[in-house]
């Protein structure tokens, strides 16, 4: 390899060359040293193998036929990846292997196996380090883990766990858990030293204390619960009993083997044949009666293989014992009489069963996942009953859920809501109660309430009825040779769906469908017409025939708004006036030409020639030539005024007409006038006229006042055309209903000439023309038939049979069927019977069970043979044990299985007892006969009595009536009864029937029915409970009280009662007189709603007791105008006689009045028209004088052209009436201003005004209304003016002017009827309760009624004594007559009555009261009464009986978890010893455990008290709830044992110093008893105090330090002094109130003054002027008043 670079650089570069050679050198030995040094790195490789995750399965099969692979690579310990051959090729792993290809079906085959969570195992436990010793608090988190497997579920054999990860992830393997802190043992306290054992000499005295808490979690164990006591009371003067007899337990019952021997050969006696017993008896009626015999008694043998009843023996010893426990020999123990040592016993046999039966068919038989499972049961028979001490018999039926199984199992039956059509739309069901609209239901309107009713029925029957069809039909076709099925599969049949009946509402699952919706009924809308017209001229009713010459004068109006119903609903629109000389077409003026002197005069007399158009009866402009058999108006005569002559005026416009026509009596007339503009010259001028001549006067409709119009009465039913009819049926006579079901029909009605304020003329007086049609087209209305659904199934009658034949009352069942659609126009109507009812069949009795005892067997002693060795034992008497059978029986007394008797009756009576055969030294008495009657309860004694018989007469010993009583006594029963009330008061319950308050009732559609009826209000009744007691205070039932367990009171539930407002005022005038305005009207407030009646609307936040509503209003802005009349005659105040002119005033009226269509017609307030366009009521000018000009008054101003501007003008004109003399000119008859802005030029533009309220019809509650707005045109100055002015301006509408809206229904609450009344929640006692409850149907809106709080109601049920079995106390143990040894204890079962509440203990009554109740004791069905005990030997050590359970108690845990680790008692016996020499043989104590619910978690503290006379406190633990106990509490603290100090320091905060006297920590202060014993530590606070030595140096902080710290420093001594704030009582001495008030009253000088320091000046705060004078519109607007 060349490493050197030739180049310029000479001799130098080899020398350079062999350096670099040689570095490199250096450089590939060190590194290959250094790789041979890695390489070999402590004689192990650097290099290993590296390998990823294995990849998908691959293949193309399922199962274990795949492959899958991975990748290997070669890496260096540091990390990075080498070459493969640096790591050893042997070791390299597999990159390829076999696997399992999961598919999607393997899901069905393979699952996780999840493993039992082991022990939870501390986490300390797990850690490297030796856990710390800390004290336990609560418990210790821990960590527990289980076994997760993947596995093959059909042998549950281990699988990949790939193939399971495949499906769902691997559930997790481990799981926290909480370790709960060791429970030492805890015992109560010890009990009081019992008496001693010995009456004389030394004995012994014990005292016992019970466990409490068991140890659990590794605690300690229970501590000796018995302290004994060595006691002696005085010297024994006599021998002590050393002796006694100890009975052992008897052995297990056997039968003596002669006994086995004999029933032996008769059992091969019987196995030979029949044999005839009748003893050849033949006669057939007595053989006969050995049969029923032989059948009677068959269940008495003890061969019966069903009892199989053996009567053997059984022994036990009889030892003698030393008060040692030593056992001697017999003779030493001298009994009065020796207990028995053999007696007759009865072989124990368990109840022995047969094999389980097959289950029953399942009782769910149809195929629906989401439903309820089914049971079946199977069943066992008692082949062999328990005999003696035999097991008894185990369950002889059992249950389990259950699907059914097989491919035929037909789909379960689903329901589904169903419901009728809806009702009628009524709106009176929202009415509320002040409404007056409630008396007058005709013609209501808008939103109203339909209701339906809702019913459940079944949607599958008819799959269902297909499938059992189909089955019926496989069935019959397996009995028939196969065809070819005709029917098509199950999948291709259609069904034809029929109405279905009815089924339990109950079935039906999820939301019911609503019963009741809102609705909406049109509003009629009213016809509005516009105000009459003006009367036409005189026309032919036919221009067409004018021959008849006779016209009508005819006055029209239109219609403004289209009724509901059609034109035809409105008035009349055309009214006639009969006139003469008629004429189709006339001249109508249009105006008069200017005057034109006579023979070219420039002034004096001329003509005006007169401008007219030709138009027709209507006002419409025709030709000229129709008019031209009509005389056109000729000129009219005028006059130029000359220069001298007198100036008249114009005559103004013909006033409005003062009458309509005209009478006899009554003419119209019109007026008009002119006045004098110049007068006249002195002489040859033309004269002014007198004042007269300036007003001229003429008739007006002069017409007669006899109006006509047609009057059209209201349009007929829609009835069948009969013209239509006929044709159809010509045209299709097969087919009755070819029309359809709803044809075309024709409605008619009357229509007749009236006259006005007369009544009905002839036709022949109202025009023909106007004449309204008499008939129109209809539609028919559809008929409907009723539609009923079919009568559901009948009601099930009662299947409880009848236990007392005749009691029980007759039951019915009944069906119904409703109405779903209600029969109108003429369909078929509805039946009648829609319930039907029928009487169910008589109950059967029922199949009581009961035992039957037979006869008992004579008595059994055990055999001679066994006994002869007994001492007094007699050959024929003595005790032995008899036997009887039991059989099980119907109540009617027919043989019944014995399981029977074992499931449905009581305890089974006792097979066995003990009997007693007499010897002949026994006395012997007859049974004790029955008491004697009483005369009167509560009176006297009752006897019974029983006599010695046989041998027993003569014997001395058997006439002690002590020993052998002859007579009982007993008073006579005492039966008095008292009753008394108990409980509270039921809620107030109404009656059925009765008035309802329909406003909260729940409307149900019942179809043709009146809905149901439910009271809400009124009087009703509330009830109490009556308890009776008997003279003992005991319970007993209602019934012996002669009541029926109630006290019934009367009480009132008060209807409620609706917000009351008044009526709606009138609506107010239009605010504005011009545009847009708002009109209003109000409603006040009566009555606020109380007793959940109908809450009052929103109302005004000024005024709270009013409503308002508000609408806008259109004011014509020509509604109302101005008229002035002529000017007043000039009052000229410069007086020139002679030429009569000059400066003067004239004068007019001016009023404001209401414009019609005939022009003004009467004055009204001046208030109501405009100021602005007010004329001048005076005014100031100059009077022409002769000769000079004169013009007219000024016309109107021009308008300003747009946009406004100064620059442009406005121009008014006048023209000469009068010409001037030669020499005189005209002034100017051309007057203009400059266009300014909002005072003679304006702009216009649109305002559109705010929404009104929701506007209804009279006639409607609620429901659709309309909401309106008016535009408004405005001028730019804000002034509202008439539209025409934006209207000639063409501006854009864009605007709607009308938005339906709805006002919001009052629906009252609609609540459903009560359900019925719940069983009793208790069924015995004083408290319990029946209920029944209603729910919301629809929830109130809008303002209706709200719903009622109370949703349910209760009553007390009727009282029943509580009766239950109960265990009277154990009886003490038993041995005969002997002093120690195995004997029995006893208890009865005696029956209890009791209130049912926890404190009443509850009293014993007779038996006979709890003959009803299932034989058991705190639900355990064992009865035990009586069991084995051990009666202890004087001087024997022995254990005490059970001690009771301990009450509950849990398992503290720090904080909530979801492990439960349960509760427990625990119950204990402790060893009670007599002598003190056997207290080693003392047996072992032993307590026992169980598992409870509802334990309390309790804390144990330590305790102390200071006792008066001792110098130590005494230190006790207490549990928290305050039960001293021992054990439970922390341990003490390991110095406190070792310490000095006695007492020990248990105090917080103490230690016992070196002095061996307890002292407080540091900061800490005693307080000590006055012994001086520490009570306890108590905080010192810091005080700022000088200390003597440093009394040079500043005042510091000095915190008080414990005085103890030294040995040889005591409290209150040394070189700092402190102050101790409290005193020897513990309570703060008085100085320290001081300097704390001190330095509180300083603190609050310093904060004051910092604030007053502090503070800034306060600005004055500038007050806003509010302008709020803008006029907001009238709203309803209220936030809620409280009262309501």
């Amino acid at each position: 390899m060349e490493l050197t670079r030739r180049g310029a650089t000479g001799a130098g570069t080899p020398r350079r060359g062999r350096l670099f050679r040689g570095t490199f050198v250096l450089l590939l030995l060190a590194c290959g040293w250094r790789v041979s040094d890695a390489q070999t790195d402590g004689g192990k490789s650097v290099y290993f193998w590296e390998t990823g995750p294995w990849g998908r399965c691959m293949g193309s099969d399922c199962g274990p036929g795949g492959s899958q692979s991975r990748a290997v690579w070669c890496a260096h310990v540091d990390g990075w990846t080498t070459l493969h051959t640096n790591c050893e090729q042997s070791q390299r792993p597999s990159n390829q292997r076999n696997c399992f290809r999961v598919c999607d079906w393997h899901r069905d085959l393979y699952d996780w196996s999840l493993g039992t969570w082991n022990s939870c195992t501390a986490l300390t436990s797990r850690s490297l380090g030796a856990p710390l010793e800390l004290p336990c608090s609560g418990g210790e988190e821990g960590l527990q883990t289980r076994e997760v497997r993947c596995v093959l579920k059909a042998d549950g054999s281990a699988a990949d766990d790939s193939i399971c990860e495949y499906f769902e992830p691997k559930p997790r393997l481990e799981q926290a858990c909480l370790i709960p802190c060791p429970q030492d043992c805890v015992v109560s306290e010890y009990s009081p030293w019992t008496s001693c054992s010995k009456t004389c000499g030394t004995g012994l005295r014990n005292r016992v204390r019970s466990v409490l808490v068991p140890p659990v979690f590794g605690g300690g164990q229970c501590p000796n619960l018995t302290e004994f006591q060595s006691c002696r009371t005085t010297a024994c003067t006599g021998p002590e009993n050393m002796y006694s007899l100890r009975v052992g337990p008897w052995t297990p019952c056997a039968l003596p083997q002669t006994r086995d021997k004999r029933q032996a050969k008769r059992r091969r006696g019987k196995g030979e044949g029949p044999r005839d017993r009748g003893g050849g008896v033949k006669d057939p009626e007595t053989k006969e009666l050995i049969q029923k015999k032989r059948t009677r008694n068959r269940l008495n043998r003890q061969e019966s293989p069903f009892w199989d009843i053996q009567v053997g023996f059984q022994r036990r010893e009889v030892v003698c014992v030393h008060r040692n426990g030593s056992t001697i020999s017999k003779h030493l123990c001298i009994p009065r009489d020796l207990p028995l040592t053999l007696q007759s016993c009865v072989l124990p046999r368990d109840c022995q069963l047969t094999p389980w039966s097959q289950w029953s068919p399942c009782s769910k038989a149809c195929a629906d996942p989401s439903s309820p499972r089914g049971t079946r049961t199977r069943l066992r028979q008692v082949t062999q009953l328990s005999v003696g001490e035999g097991a008894d018999c185990d369950p002889l039926e059992e249950t389990e859920e259950c699907d059914p199984t097989g491919d035929s199992v037909p789909p379960c039956p689903t329901f589904t809501w169903r419901s009728s059509e809806w009702s009628e739309c009524r709106v009176d069901l929202l009415l509320g109660q002040q409404d007056r609209r409630r008396g007058n239901l005709t013609g209501l309107c808008g939103g109203g309430l339909q209701t339906r009713e809702v019913y459940c029925v079944q949607a599958n029957a008819e799959l269902l009825t297909y499938i059992s069809e189909l089955k019926q039909k496989d069935k019959a076709a397996q009995s028939q040779p196969p065809q070819k099925p005709s029917v098509p599969p199950l999948l291709s049949v259609s069904f034809t769906i029929t109405a279905s009946p009815p089924v339990q509402n109950s079935l039906c699952q999820g939301p019911v469908p609503n019963r009741s919706q809102l609705c909406h009924l049109p509003c009629p809308v009213e016809c509005q017409v516009s105000p009459w017209g003006a009367w036409g001229p005189c026309t032919f009713e036919n221009c067409d025939d004018q021959a008849a010459k006779k016209g009508f004068k005819l006055r029209r109006r239109v219609i403004m708004n289209e009724p509901s119903g059609g034109p035809g609903n409105c008035p009349h629109l055309v009214e006639a006036v009969p006139c003469e000389e008629p004429a189709c077409f006339s001249w109508r003026l249009v105006g008069l030409e200017p005057c034109v002197p006579e023979g070219e005069q420039t002034c004096g007399p001329g003509t005006r020639a007169a401008l007219v158009q030709c138009v027709n009866s209507t006002g419409s402009e025709v030709e000229r030539s129709l008019c031209s058999t009509m005389p056109a108006p000729p000129p009219e005569p005028c006059e130029v005024p000359c220069p001298r002559d007198c100036v008249l005026s114009d005559w103004t416009a013909w006033s409005s007409c003062s009458q309509t026509c005209s009478s006899k009596t009554i003419e119209g007339k019109q007026m008009r006038t002119r006045s004098v503009l110049a007068y006249n010259a002195g002489e040859g001028g033309a004269l002014c006229p007198n004042s007269s001549a300036l007003q001229e006067v003429r008739n007006c409709n002069e017409h007669a006042c006899t109006v006509y119009h047609w009057q059209t009465g209201p349009w007929g039913a829609c009835t069948e055309d009969p013209t239509t009819a006929a044709a159809a049926a010509a045209s299709s006579p097969g087919n009755s209903s070819a029309s359809g079901p709803c044809a075309m029909g024709v409605q008619t009605r009357k229509v007749i000439c009236v006259r006005v304020n007369v009544g009905q003329v002839p036709p022949k007086k109202c025009p023909d023309a106007p004449r309204p049609s008499t008939m129109r087209p209809c539609q028919l209305s559809c008929k409907k038939d009723c539609i009923i659904t079919p009568f559901s199934d009948w009601t099930p009658c009662p299947d409880s049979c009848d236990t007392s034949a005749g009691s029980a009352a007759e039951s019915k069942q009944s069906r119904r069927r409703l109405v779903t659609q209600q029969p109108s126009n003429g369909g078929q109507e509805c039946p009648e019977v829609l319930e039907e009812e029928r009487a169910c069949e008589p109950p059967k009795t029922c199949p009581g069970y009961r035992w039957k005892t037979h006869k008992w067997r004579k008595c059994q002693l055990v055999p001679w043979l066994l006994r002869q060795d007994v001492p007094n034992a007699q050959e024929g008497c003595g005790p032995g044990l008899q036997t009887r059978a039991v059989s099980c029986r119907q109540l009617d007394g027919a043989q019944a299985d014995v399981g029977e008797c074992l499931r449905w009756a009581r305890a089974m009576p006792p097979s066995t007892q003990r009997c007693l055969l007499p010897c002949q030294d026994d006395c012997q008495l007859s049974p004790w006969s029955k008491f004697s009657p009483c005369t009167a309860d509560c009176v006297g004694v009752r006897t019974r009595k029983r006599a010695l018989i046989g041998r027993s007469k003569k014997k001395d010993k058997c006439k002690n009536t002590q020993m052998y009583p002859l007579s009982e006594t007993q008073y006579c029963p005492c039966d008095k009864y008292n009753a008394q009330p108990v409980g509270n008061w039921s809620d107030c319950i109404l009656a059925e029937g009765g008035r309802p308050d329909g406003a909260t009732a729940a409307v149900a559609g019942t179809g043709g029915r009146a809905p149901p009826e439910v009271r809400e209000c009124g009087q009703g009744y509330r009830y109490q409970a009556m308890v009776c007691y008997d003279q003992d205070n005991r319970l007993v039932e209602t019934s012996r009280c002669n009541s029926h367990g109630y006290i019934e009171e009367a009480c009132i539930i008060p209807c409620p009662s609706d917000c009351k407002l008044s009526e709606w005022s009138n609506w107010s005038r239009c605010s504005k007189s011009c545009g847009s305005g708002v009109k209003v009207r109000s409603k006040w407030l009566r009555e606020k709603p109380y007793n959940g009646g109908r809450p009052c609307p929103k109302l005004d936040h000024i005024n709270q007791a009013q409503v308002y509503e508000m609408v806008p209003c259109q004011s014509d802005c020509s509604q109302y105008v101005w008229v002035a009349e002529p000017w007043s005659v000039w009052k000229v105040s410069n007086v020139d006689l002679k030429e009569n002119c000059g400066e003067g005033v004239q004068t007019r009226k001016v009023r404001c009045m209401l414009n019609t269509i005939d022009g003004p017609s009467e004055s009204v307030d001046d208030y109501l028209c405009d100021p602005e366009e007010m004329p001048l009521g005076a005014r100031e000018s100059r009077l022409p004088c002769p000769e000079d000009c004169v013009l007219n008054d000024w016309g109107p101003w021009g308008r300003c052209s747009l946009p406004c501007s100064r620059t442009r003008f406005r121009e008014r004109t006048a023209y000469v009436l009068r010409s001037p003399s030669v020499g005189r000119e005209c002034p100017n008859i051309t007057d203009r201003e400059p266009c300014s802005l909002n005072l003679n030029c304006f702009n216009y533009f649109y305002n559109i005004t705010e929404w009104s309220t929701c506007q209804l019809s009279p006639s409607a509650v609620c429901g659709p209304g309309l909401k309106t707005r008016m535009l408004d045109c405005v001028r730019s100055d804000g002034k509202s003016v008439d539209m025409r002015f934006c209207e000639e301006l063409n501006l854009e509408k864009r605007w709607q002017m009308n938005v339906s809206c709805t006002v919001e229904c009052p629906v009252n609450c609609q609540l459903s009827e009560w359900s019925s009344w719940s069983e009793c929640s208790q069924t015995c006692g004083l408290e319990g309760k029946m209920w029944r409850r209603r729910w919301v149907v629809q929830a109130s809106q809008g303002d209706g009624r709200p719903c009622p709080p109370h949703m349910e109601q209760w009553k007390p049920c009727p009282v029943r004594p509580c009766y239950s079995w109960r265990y009277s106390q154990w009886s003490e143990c038993r041995v005969e007559s002997v002093v120690c040894g195995a004997g029995l204890r006893f208890r009865n079962l005696t029956c209890w009555v009791s209130d049912g509440s926890p404190e009443d203990p509850g009293a014993q009554v007779e038996e006979e009261l709890c003959t009803g109740l299932e034989l058991a004791v705190g639900g355990d069905k064992t009865i035990s009464l009586k069991e084995p005990c051990t009666l202890p030997c004087p001087g024997e050590c022995y254990l005490m009986e059970w001690s009771d359970w301990s009450p509950c108690v849990s398992v503290c845990v720090k904080e909530p978890t979801v492990v439960e680790f349960g509760s427990v008692q625990v119950r204990s016996r402790a060893v009670l010893a007599q002598e003190p020499e056997n207290l080693l043989q003392c047996p072992d104590q032993a307590w026992e455990s169980q598992s409870c619910t509802g334990g309390d978690c309790y804390e144990y503290k330590w305790m102390s008290s200071l006792l008066p006379d001792s110098p130590r406190p005494s230190i006790w633990c207490q549990r928290s709830d305050g039960v001293n106990v021992t054990g439970g509490c922390p341990p003490l603290r390991p110095g406190v044992d070792s310490s000095p100090c006695d007492p020990p320091c248990l105090m917080p905060r103490s230690f016992c110093s070196q002095s061996g006297v307890c002292a407080c920590e540091e900061g800490f202060t005693e307080l000590l008893s006055p012994v001086g014993q520490l009570l306890r530590c108590a905080p010192i606070p810091v005080l700022e105090v000088p200390t003597a030595r440093d009394s040079g140096a500043e005042t510091g902080t000095s915190r008080a330090v414990n005085p103890t710290l030294s040995s040889t420093v005591q409290p209150g001594r040394g070189r700092a002094w402190y102050l101790q704030p409290y005193g020897q009582d513990g309570k703060l001495k008085l100085w320290v109130y001081g300097v704390a008030a001190g330095a509180l009253v300083l603190l609050v000088f310093v904060f004051s003054m910092i604030y007053l320091a502090c503070k800034k000046p306060k600005r004055p705060q500038r007050q806003r002027q509010q302008n709020n004078n803008r006029l907001k519109p009238l709203t309803l607007a209220y936030d809620g008043d409280t009262d309501m």
